[in-house]
């Protein structure tokens, strides 16, 4: 089958001749760029889909996929836990009171979230229970008023098991001496480190201890929900809330922790964005490539204008030349990125093997290797964006080629 002359004669001039080094070296930079731009943005896509996956694994997996509170506390916590627990794809449910103040020692002080949690109860909703690093949380006891610290905040306050921490709740008690910060000292009882930032900012104790500091003894502030799968939980939570009856309301982990994913989400499009730079400077090259070849082909354009081509099929020989330098650009980058964001997390462990060192500090970050996770969906995008510019790109030259008119283009030949 004879291929159209247009597309036969743009493919040949993909490949200049000996006598147009310049223009064959432009084709050949744009061609490397495109693939650039291309692979780097699929990596980079990979690596922020690898971060979103670990944050969302490691901070669900020791938050609960969903809470339901009641206006007031909740006193017949067991009843409302058995029903909600009959509901499609609840696993689990664990009474909690929560609140937020200061945990100070020797010195050194930080805002907190403790969480009242009955020990037995929290391991069928979170796996905090697994990653002790000192103590455990079966010593939890009623008045017992002892405490678990996140790794890092307790670093930060330099403390182990058996020290004292001072908790001050943002209430005053008013007294004859005058008026004075409600506060209330607790012994450490263990660590956890779940790599994670509620390792930051998280505090442990008895579900007793808790309500006896918010004034709301023998009562709950709500029940704390594990589902079969953390997406189940979206849009769920609040309806099985409003099934217990008037007073109650539910939030799933999307709400609770929303702001987090949401500013990870925002940080890869900006960086999707940033990088799509690349591509449009490939793009770039590729209408200077065909400015050039324009100004060269003068003749060759009136030649083929005098033999019948139309102006639409001179323009069409140009888009075929410089789409196919986006194109085979582009493809080339996006099977070397997908390449590279398959294997990324064993070549950067390889190179930590090979030069001794860790990249990322375990002791500094949270996610303490490269972790990629490649999205087909991801690198379509790319590619499409690719091809789009590359096309774009090749509308202006070629459209001034096909304003080439024969006769003045072969006057003084």
């Amino acid at each position: 089958m004879l291929k159209p002359v247009p597309l036969f004669i743009g493919l040949r001039y993909v490949a200049a001749r000996r006598r147009q080094q310049f223009i064959s070296f432009i084709n050949g930079f744009s061609l490397l760029g495109m693939a650039l731009g291309v692979l780097a943005l699929i990596v980079v896509t990979s690596v922020m889909n690898g971060f979103d996956r670990e944050l969302k694994t490691r901070i669900l997996s020791v938050v609960p996929h969903g809470f339901v509170e009641k206006d007031g506390g909740l006193e017949d916590w067991r009843g409302a836990a058995q029903q909600l627990a009959q509901q499609p794809h609840v696993e689990a449910v664990s009474p909690f009171v929560r609140g937020f103040a200061l945990l100070s020692a020797g010195g050194g002080s930080h805002g907190v979230e403790f969480q009242g949690v009955v020990p037995q109860a929290l391991r069928d909703v979170s796996t905090v229970g697994e990653h002790m690093l000192m103590g455990s949380l079966d010593v939890l006891q009623p008045r017992g008023y002892q405490i678990v610290l996140g790794r890092i905040l307790a670093r930060q306050l330099n403390v182990i098991p058996g020290d004292s921490v001072v908790l001050t709740l943002p209430e005053v008690v008013v007294t004859p001496a005058g008026i004075f910060p409600r506060t209330k000292r607790f012994t450490v009882a263990g660590v956890f480190s779940v790599g994670a930032q509620v390792d930051q900012n998280m505090a442990l104790m008895h579900i007793d201890d808790a309500a006896r500091l918010l004034r709301m003894p023998g009562r709950v502030q709500g029940l704390q929900l594990r589902f079969d799968d953390m997406n189940n939980a979206l849009d769920r939570v609040s309806a099985y809330a409003q099934e217990l009856g008037e007073g109650f309301s539910g939030e799933d982990w999307s709400h609770s922790q929303g702001s987090l994913f949401q500013a990870v989400k925002m940080e890869k499009t900006v960086v999707t964005l940033m990088l799509l730079i690349i591509v449009a400077v490939a793009a770039f090259n590729i209408v200077s490539a065909l400015v050039l070849m324009v100004a060269d082909k003068r003749s060759d354009i009136a030649v083929l204008r005098t033999l019948g081509l139309t102006s639409r099929q001179i323009m069409s020989v140009f888009v075929v030349q410089g789409s196919a330098i986006g194109i085979i650009g582009a493809f080339i980058g996006a099977v070397l990125g997908i390449l590279i964001a398959l294997n990324l997390t064993d070549m950067v462990s390889w190179a930590e093997n090979l030069l001794g060192a860790k990249i990322f500090d375990p002791r500094v970050f949270f996610v303490s290797f490269l972790p990629s996770e490649f999205r087909p969906g991801d690198a379509v995008i790319v590619l499409t964006a690719a091809v789009l510019m590359s096309l774009l790109a090749t509308l202006f030259p070629a459209w001034r080629a096909a304003q080439i008119e024969p006769a003045e283009a072969l006057r003084y030949e």
